[in-house]
């Protein structure tokens, strides 16, 4: 299962995050993600965990735990950016092109 981790201590590195989650079960990958001018952390990452039951136990036990002065955010990473919510609408049934609104004219 991949987890998102968000709220991160800017000082944090991969292999301390790796640490924390191995706690809980084996971590197949940690992935802490960095600005690519400055190559500092944006203080949210990855970590990959194959076993569902282990990363489970990880998201209930570290969500809102204090690490390094942070309360971090766990929880189970939407691939894709497939979020609830959002995004833009789209009108593409208008059939006269006219932007909406108004009243209309018979």
């Amino acid at each position: 299962m991949n987890i998102y981790v968000g709220n991160l201590p800017y000082a944090l590195t991969e292999d301390e995050l790796k640490a924390i989650f191995t706690e809980f079960g084996e971590v197949e990958s940690v992935k802490i993600i960095v600005d690519k001018f400055t190559d500092k952390s944006k203080g949210f990452g990855f970590v990959e965990m194959p076993s569902n039951s282990d990363a489970d136990k990880a998201i209930k036990a570290l969500n809102g735990k204090l690490i390094k002065g942070q309360n971090v955010k766990v929880n189970q990473s939407i691939p894709g950016g497939k979020s609830k919510g959002g995004g833009r609408r789209s009108f593409s049934n208008n059939r006269n092109n006219t932007g909406g609104g108004g009243r209309r004219r018979y």
